[in-house]
């Protein structure tokens, strides 16, 4: 918020300024009023017509300002804070908790949106409620100092007591529709996302029923909230029927005319008026408060650490060399004292079992797991030393997770090289075999695709993914089952392509299918974590073991 805090300041000086004016106004008419009836001289009544007129354009022009200068500083908060929020969700796992998607989700849209509130519905609200209450007494005073005292019981009551006991009754509601928010995103998620998954194993009815009991949840949290809202404005009306009264009583004890008594009316009315708000925002406070605290517990996880005097990762292909590396998850281990190198601008193929730990093993090289053992060089120097961006620079490629963005096709594969013109752009559509299908889109490059790649097949989708990897030409390219969902046929052409390309840096690629293998500078098989065979494709295939078990269960696969 620091960097707008001129734009807050303004709009809390507008907001004052526009409750002040109203309040003038008020006090103004009813003077006017008043004192017309009592038939005066017109001279006698041209100020206070000035001053009506003066305060009503003031009023609207200033509430205008507000509006304007507190929504341009809550929106360019949110926008900043979601980047933020973004990044931190986006950044790697060390020293960070992982959320879910659901939960994800909600930090980015339903917390941040929390923050706007926090400023336009608690802060600038709060700011003219005192502004205006301590304009009130004072004038108040000036009319009759024993109004100006009973007002400001009834402001205590009206802008402390109300909303104190309104925040109190409403805080488990608040703290449970949060929650509720949260459980019911990630369930919601779940059910969407998983869909297809649910449905073959006959859990789809489970997990709906899961969804609607967080949905069913949420509405007994927000139906107590409303309630204590409901009750919390009809106290606020009734102490300020009761302040208006009082004070006007109070007035004509201490002996003022008909015009004090008006004037002592109206312009209480409006001051309480203007701290009835704050029931509200003491209530939506106790809402935001959470979602603030997660948003600041994303913002607040430890930063990467950037070693002391970090070396410079070179250009270039990049050698890559794993001694003795441990990963795990918490009990599980991933890789297990995995020794691995690999020369500058080879091509390598990564295959085993599912959980032999093979993403495990890109995902270290890449510097996005923790390395709890061992070290891992890149080009010679110790990832460990390395500034994370130059290792992100230096290693990208496709990972299983990989997004594609609602937008076009054009702006996705930017995302990997967002200076390259079209003839790049087309010479990576045609190694990942997308180029046809992106000339057979209605709009071509700039069709537009759906969250996720909604609009796209699945073939299509991974081509477009590999598209965007080739596009970013790393000095290390990982690969990850990068033709996962094409066509048997079409996966090992597309295999074949990848590894016998003579461009391009060093390759790690991932895959189950071993058909396309001896266009590889070699292969290497895990096992728990741990290399246990390596060796060309050919060379393999002469010698009994785990990784002719699997070509032979290839073959007959695709026999039958």
């Amino acid at each position: 918020m620091r960097p707008q805090a001129v734009r807050l300041v303004a709009a809390g000086v507008a907001g004052a300024a526009a409750e002040l004016c109203g309040l003038g106004l008020v006090a103004a008419a009813a003077w006017l009023i008043a004192r017309a009836a009592q038939r005066p001289e017109l001279a006698a009544l041209s100020l206070a017509i000035v001053a009506v007129r003066g305060f009503a354009l003031a009023k609207g022009t200033l509430r205008y300002a507000e509006r304007l200068a507190g929504h341009d500083a809550a929106l360019r908060v949110m926008a900043e804070l979601r980047g933020r929020v973004f990044d931190a969700l986006a950044a790697g796992p060390a020293g960070r908790r992982r959320v879910r998607d659901g939960d994800a989700l909600t930090r980015m849209v339903s917390d941040v949106d929390a923050v706007q509130d926090l400023l336009l519905r608690c802060v600038l609200p709060g700011v003219a409620a005192v502004v205006c209450g301590a304009a009130g007494v004072v004038v108040c005073g000036l009319v009759a100092a024993s109004g100006a005292g009973v007002l400001a019981v009834g402001l205590v009551v009206a802008g402390v007591v109300v909303p104190w006991a309104a925040a109190v009754a409403g805080g488990r509601a608040a703290v449970r529709a949060a929650a509720g928010r949260e459980a019911l995103a990630v369930r919601s998620l779940d059910v969407l996302e998983g869909a297809a998954d649910l449905a073959v194993f006959g859990a789809a009815d489970r997990f709906a029923a899961r969804a609607g009991d967080a949905a069913a949840r949420l509405e007994a949290a927000e139906r107590s909230a409303a309630r204590v809202s409901a009750w919390a404005a009809a106290s606020g009306f009734a102490v300020q029927g009761v302040t208006v009264a009082a004070v006007t009583w109070a007035g004509l004890r201490a002996g003022v005319d008909e015009v004090g008594a008006a004037v002592l009316a109206l312009t209480s009315l409006v001051a309480v008026e203007s701290v009835l708000p704050m029931a509200e925002a003491a209530r939506r406070l106790r809402e935001v408060v959470p979602a603030v605290r997660r948003v600041g517990a994303v913002l607040a996880a430890p930063p990467e650490v950037v070693p002391a005097g970090p070396v410079r990762v070179p250009a270039g292909p990049l050698g890559v060399e794993l001694r003795g590396v441990r990963v795990a998850f918490g009990g599980a281990v991933a890789l297990d004292g995995l020794d691995l190198r690999v020369e500058a601008g080879r091509r390598v193929a990564v295959v085993g079992a599912s959980g032999a730990g093979k993403s495990t093993l890109l995902a270290a090289v890449s510097g996005d797991v923790p390395v709890v053992a061992g070290t891992v060089e890149l080009g010679g120097r110790p990832l460990s030393r390395c500034a994370p961006d130059d290792v992100r620079a230096a290693v990208r490629g496709l990972a299983q997770d990989a997004h594609v963005f609602a937008g076009t096709v054009r702006a996705n594969l930017l995302l990997a090289r967002p200076g390259a013109d079209m003839a790049r752009l087309r010479a990576a559509a045609q190694r990942a075999r997308f180029l046809e299908v992106v000339e057979a889109l209605p709009d071509g490059w700039d069709t537009v695709v759906g969250a996720g790649g909604r609009g796209l097949s699945g073939g299509q989708r991974q081509r477009l993914l590999l598209a965007r990897a080739l596009l970013a030409d790393p000095p290390v390219l990982v690969l990850d089952e990068p033709t996962e969902a094409l066509d048997p046929a079409v996966a090992d052409a597309l295999t074949r392509d990848l590894l016998s390309e003579p461009r391009g840096g060093t390759v790690l690629l991932v895959t189950h299918r071993l058909a396309a293998l001896d266009a590889a500078d070699e292969v290497v098989l895990l096992d728990r974590g741990r290399v246990v065979q390596r060796g060309r494709h050919e060379d393999l295939l002469t010698v009994p073991g785990a990784y002719r078990d699997l070509w032979d269960a290839e073959q007959l696969t695709t026999t039958v």
